[in-house]
């Protein structure tokens, strides 16, 4: 899964369009938590007395334009453990669940040209979820927002809110097509598992 994490920054920086210009590169490590406890539940199959936990990760940005646009690439990882009673002669099963996001998007700055800059993010990619050798890969969106704080040129911090939809389940199926015109009304049923996450980081700007 690192491998693929590499992957996902690598493709954001290469997606970047080429100046004549140096571009601006901010590397962001940050800890927070996470709230939305259904992943848990569907690794072990049972209600989990456990709404979220802590989550690590980074954001790498790249900018790519003069107001404010950035590509983003994000890594972040959260792990739980929790204990889960199958029944009265059953004994406790002892879970480490972890679920990771690698997302690839763009971030829009505004007021770039000072030191409170809010901002708007919008990702696509993909969400890992594990316990033991058994783990699962799915289709995931992201959304959010936050502010940097730049009290120097180089170094600040940067606060996020961000909202995870993951698709555990997509399912569609055609149920009513015209005859003679090849044309399908199609249904799709998604079973989608949401997740917040609260964040502060610690920017390092290479100009």
């Amino acid at each position: 899964m690192s491998r693929l994490g590499g992957i996902a920054l690598a493709a954001a920086l290469l997606s970047c369009p080429r100046t004549g210009q140096a571009q601006t590169v901010e590397v962001t490590p940050f800890v927070g938590y996470r709230f939305g406890g259904d992943l848990f539940e569907r690794v072990t199959l049972q209600p989990v007395d456990l709404d979220g936990a802590k989550t690590v990760g980074a954001v790498v940005n790249v900018k790519v334009r003069n107001d404010g646009v950035f590509v983003e690439g994000l890594f972040t990882h959260q792990e739980a453990r929790l204990t889960s009673f199958g029944g009265p002669f059953a004994p406790p099963t002892d879970w480490r669940i972890t679920v990771d996001h690698f997302q690839g998007g763009g971030l829009q700055e505004f007021g770039a040209t000072r030191r409170v800059r809010p901002f708007l993010t919008g990702l696509l990619g993909l969400t890992h979820y594990a316990a033991g050798t058994d783990s699962e890969i799915r289709f995931t969106t992201g959304a959010g927002g936050g502010v940097k704080l730049m009290p120097v040129r180089h170094v600040g911090v940067r606060l996020d809110g961000r909202l995870f939809a993951t698709f555990a389940d997509l399912d569609g199926r055609g149920f009513a097509c015209a005859p003679g015109v090849g044309l399908c009304t199609v249904a799709f049923n998604a079973d989608i598992v949401w997740q917040t996450e609260f964040t502060a980081a610690l920017v390092v700007a290479f100009h």
